[in-house]
């Protein structure tokens, strides 16, 4: 009988294509998947370990995970693996405080699920993991022919172009878990859109560390950030949207995960000749006040932002911009936050998400004086969203009575251009329409976030 195996994803939508080639490889080495964790020979979860509460949730899931399998007497010896970002940062401190897991994976240990699960299975129940997670900074990258399950519905897809980051944010821990930015080629990311295509995908979300660095680590190594956008180039962003738009098909190419340090002004008129190039930008912003950006270390300037900002919306008419920003980030005093509340009411964004300060073990930020009370935090976090909820209902009460074209997740629920799966709104539907399909609908109400149509 082949062996079953359960796998519970956590985290953001980089850690989900981990949790699909995890899959793929488990398939193609003959073992059956399974979406009941009590009917699992082996049970993988898959973690983050990006702010407090991603570890905290993963440990839960994880504790969660092991009190199941005592409470079913078929699968009493079901083995227990941890993998993702909390494993490949804490492995080493792991091993001895969770001595429920059977074994640790690694983010350079995708590929090798299989013989891992294998290995666990041939042990003694309760013995102590032997699988060491490499100590070093991951390498791995996927290509176009690493076998896939995916996890999303048929009719979208996230495709991942880069792994890694170089960016040294004061906040942020994600270099020393995944690794320095490394790109697929062209060729690579092209196959495998055009394979997804040809399934029936009809949205491609383009997802890395930073969407708009790619390509730039094979020709930009030394340089500063501002020298990077104007250096004379190899293989960019630019032209990976010429290739996907080149795929036969109609399907939206969105992009994710953009940083304002990379953007061009060949890249805002490449997006807005290519249409099937969704008017939609993810560019996480962090803060807008010159001392806070400075202490963060994110590479721009306020007047970079604002200048960006304008361009972007002047050379792509139509563009939503999401993005978001950190309240309660060390020493940010009442008037750096006033600052950042009046540029969201000032520029209006289409999508915004707030996160208040997360004090990440390993950051600088987390050395840095002036730590911010969670009931400080949790104040201006209220303020910036309610703020933000002002702007969004306007802005839906604007659309009512306009036709727009939409993306079908389900009978009675759709998104626009300017919305991507799970993170922003969608479009209720009224009367029921093809799912994994386009459509023209009419806007007749909203909500504060979500349109009815």
């Amino acid at each position: 009988m082949a062996t079953k195996v359960g796998l519970i994803s956590l985290g953001c939508a980089k850690n989900l294509v981990d949790s699909e080639i995890m899959l793929g490889h488990l398939r193609s080495a003959g073992m059956d998947l399974t979406s009941d964790s009590t009917e699992a020979d082996v049970l993988i979860v898959n973690t983050c370990a990006f702010i407090d509460s991603a570890k905290t949730e993963s440990i839960s899931a994880v504790l969660e995970a092991h009190r199941d399998r005592g409470l079913h007497r078929r699968h009493a010896n079901q083995r227990l693996i941890v993998a993702g970002c909390m494993s490949q940062r804490f492995s080493s401190e792991l091993t001895g405080e969770l001595t429920e897991v059977d074994a640790f994976i690694g983010l350079d240990q995708l590929e090798e699920v299989a013989p891992i699960v294998r290995r666990v299975l041939a042990r003694p129940a309760g013995a102590a993991p032997d699988d060491l997670v490499p100590d070093h900074l991951p390498v791995y990258i996927p290509d176009f022919n690493t076998p896939r399950w995916r996890l999303t519905p048929k009719h979208f897809a996230y495709v991942k172009i880069a792994e890694g980051c170089n960016h040294p944010c004061s906040f942020c821990v994600i270099p020393q878990m995944r690794g320095k930015h490394r790109s697929r080629t062209i060729e690579s990311v092209r196959r495998e859109a055009e394979q997804l295509v040809s399934e029936g995908v009809k949205e491609l979300l383009l997802i890395s560390q930073d969407t708009t660095y790619f390509g730039m680590d094979r020709w930009t190594e030394g340089r500063s950030p501002r020298a990077q956008v104007t250096a004379s180039r190899g293989e960019s962003l630019i032209d990976l949207l010429e290739a996907l738009s080149s795929i036969q098909g109609d399907f939206w190419i969105r992009l994710l995960y953009t940083h304002p340090a990379h953007w061009s002004d060949e890249l805002i008129s490449t997006i807005a000749r290519l249409p099937k190039v969704a008017r939609y930008v993810d560019m996480p912003l962090q803060h807008i006040e010159e001392g806070m950006l400075k202490d963060m270390r994110r590479e721009t300037s306020e007047a970079h932002i604002r200048d960006l900002v304008q361009r972007l919306r002047k050379g792509i008419p139509g563009l939503a911009i999401r993005t978001t920003f950190i309240a309660g980030f060390p020493g940010e005093s009442e008037a750096q936050f006033e600052t950042l509340l009046d540029f969201i009411e000032e520029t209006k964004f289409e999508r915004l998400g707030v996160f208040t300060y997360s004090q990440e073990s390993g950051s600088r930020a987390a050395k840095m004086d002036g730590q911010i009370p969670a009931s400080v935090k949790k104040v201006r976090y209220r303020k910036a969203m309610a703020a933000q909820q002002k702007i969004a209902k306007e802005r839906a009460a604007s659309l009512v009575g306009r036709k727009m074209r939409v993306l079908v997740d389900s009978p009675t629920s759709a998104r626009t251009e300017a919305d991507a799966p799970d993170v922003d709104g969608k479009v209720i539907l009224t009367a029921p329409l093809p799912t994994g399909e386009f459509a023209e609908v009419t806007i007749t109400g909203h909500k504060i976030y979500d349109l009815i149509a």
